[in-house]
C-alpha cells in the first residue's frame, strides 16, 4: 500500500500511537534529567544518592511491569491508556508537591511505570498486533511521539527555567497528561481490530505455533537478547540522566547542549522510518545484529569529545541506534513469538529494559562519586556493546532456522 494512502486509511491509530509515546516523555528520562540540578538542590542530594534514588524508583516499576504488562492482552487500549494517562498527571503532580527527599523514590516510581512502562508498552504493542504487513511502517511511524518529545520538551522546559519554579513545571506536564485523555478517546472511538486475534501464518512466530511468555523465557534466544535490551535503555538513560554533568565537564552550557536535541531527533526520524521501512522487506533477524554497533562509536565520540562538534557527531550515532531501537525489537517479538501473547511476552522485555534505566543512572552516578570519571565510564560502555552486538548475532543466526521455517509454510 502506498504510504499515503496506509497514513489515510490509518490516521486514527496511528495518531493514537503518536500521541502516547510522546506523553510517555513526561516519564522518560530526558525529561526528568532536565529538573536534575533543581532536585539535587532543593533535597541537597549528591550524584550518587540522586543515581540511587532513581535506580530504585525504576526498579520497582520494572518489577511491576511484568505484571501490569500483560493486561494489555486483556484490555483494550481505550480502556487502559486513560487510566494510565490519570496516574500520569497525578505522578506529575507529586513531583511538583513532594516536600521531602525520602518519597522521591516513591515519585520516581509512579512518573516511570505510568510513562516510560505502561504508555512506552501500550503504544507498541497495540502498533504490533493491529498490524501485521505495515507493523514496520506502523512502528515507526508511531514512534515518532518519542522523537517529537526528545527533540522539543527538552528545549522548551529548560528554557522556561528560567522564567518558572520548576515545580510549577510539572504542573503544567501534568496538565498537558490529562488533556490528552479526551483526545485519544476521541481517535479510539472505533479501535482497529486486532489482526493477530486472527490465526494466521502471518501473525505466528518460530516453529509456526504462538509463543506463551513461560515458553518465551524457557526460550534461548529471549536470553540471547538480554544484554541487547538492557544496553541502550541503561546508558542512552545515563547519558541524559547526566547531562547537566556532561555539559560541565565538556565546558559547553546546558543550553547548548539540548540545542543539539533536536539534531539528534531528526537523525533518529530518518533512522526509525528507514529501519521500519526495512524490516518490512527483510524481517528483523537480518537487521538486529547491526542495530548496536552505532552505540560504540557514540560513546566512544561523547568519551573523548573536545568541543561541541564531536559531541554533536556522538549524537548523530547515537540516533543511528535510538531510530532502530523503536521498530527492531518491538517487531522482533511478534515475528519470533506470536502475536497471541504478545503483551505478556513483551511486558517481559519492557521490564528489562525499565530495569536497564534503572540501573545505568545508578551505577554511572556511583562511578562519578567514587573517582571514575564519565568519560571513562563511556570508554567502558562502548566495550559493552560490542559485546551485545555479539550476542544478538550468535542468538539470531541459532534461532533463524525455526524462523525461516514458519515464514516458508
Amino acid at each position: 500500500m502506498p504510504i499515503l494512502a496506509f497514513l489515510r486509511d490509518n490516521a486514527p491509530w496511528l495518531t493514537a500511537g503518536v500521541l502516547l509515546t510522546f506523553l510517555s516523555s513526561f516519564g522518560q528520562t530526558y525529561f526528568i534529567s532536565i529538573f536534575a540540578g533543581e532536585i539535587r538542590e532543593t533535597f541537597a542530594l549528591s550524584h550518587g544518592q540522586w543515581g540511587g534514588i532513581y535506580m530504585l524508583g525504576t526498579t520497582a516499576s520494572a518489577v511491576v511491569m511484568i505484571w501490569a504488562g500483560g493486561l494489555t492482552d486483556l484490555f483494550r487500549v481505550r480502556r487502559l491508556a486513560p487510566l494510565v494517562l490519570l496516574m500520569m498527571a497525578g505522578a506529575c503532580l507529586f513531583m511538583a508537591l513532594n516536600p521531602v527527599w525520602w518519597l522521591l523514590p516513591l515519585v520516581i516510581f509512579a512518573l516511570r511505570f505510568t510513562g516510560q512502562g505502561m504508555l512506552s508498552h501500550l503504544a507498541v504493542v497495540a502498533m504490533a498486533r493491529w498490524f501485521v504487513a505495515a507493523r514496520g511502517k506502523a512502528l515507526s511511524i508511531a514512534t515518532l511521539g518519542f522523537a517529537i518529545g526528545e527533540a522539543f520538551l527538552p528545549l522548551i522546559f529548560v528554557s522556561l527555567l528560567v522564567i518558572y519554579d520548576w515545580r510549577m513545571l510539572w504542573v503544567a506536564a501534568g496538565a498537558v497528561g490529562v488533556i490528552g485523555i479526551p483526545l485519544l478517546m476521541l481517535l479510539l472511538r472505533r479501535e482497529r481490530t486486532p489482526q493477530s486475534w486472527a490465526q494466521t501464518g502471518q501473525s505466528l512466530g518460530m516453529g509456526e505455533r504462538q509463543w506463551t511468555r513461560g515458553e518465551a523465557l524457557r526460550h534461548f534466544l529471549f536470553w540471547f537478547m538480554v544484554p541487547a535490551l538492557l544496553g541502550p535503555s541503561a546508558f542512552n538513560t545515563a547519558f541524559f540522566f547526566h547531562q547537566v554533568h556532561f555539559a560541565g565537564i565538556k565546558a559547553i552550557s546546558h543550553v547548548e547542549l539540548v540545542a543539539m536535541f533536536p539534531i539528534y531527533t531528526a537523525i533518529g526520524i530518518v533512522a526509525m522510518v528507514a529501519s521500519g521501512w526495512a524490516l518490512d522487506r527483510v524481517g528483523t533477524a537480518r537487521l538486529l545484529p547491526f542495530m548496536q554497533l552505532p552505540m560504540v562509536a557514540a560513546f566512544l565520540l561523547f568519551a573523548f569529545a573536545e568541543g561541541s562538534g564531536m559531541v554533536l557527531l556522538g549524537f548523530v550515532f547515537l540516533a543511528l541506534t535510538t531510530g532502530a531501537n523503536s521498530t527492531l525489537p518491538n517487531a522482533f517479538w511478534a515475528e519470533f513469538y506470536g502475536t497471541a501473547n504478545l503483551g505478556g511476552i513483551k511486558a517481559m522485555a519492557a521490564a528489562v529494559m525499565v530495569l536497564g534505566s534503572a540501573i545505568g543512572p545508578g551505577i554511572t552516578g556511583l562511578g562519578i562519586d567514587l573517582g571514575l570519571g564519565i568519560e571513562a565510564q563511556y570508554v567502558i560502555v562502548a566495550g559493552y556493546f560490542v559485546f551485545t552486538t555479539a550476542m544478538v548475532t550468535i542468538g539470531v543466526a541459532r534461532a533463524r532456522p525455526l524462523l525461516s521455517l514458519s515464514l516458508s509454510s
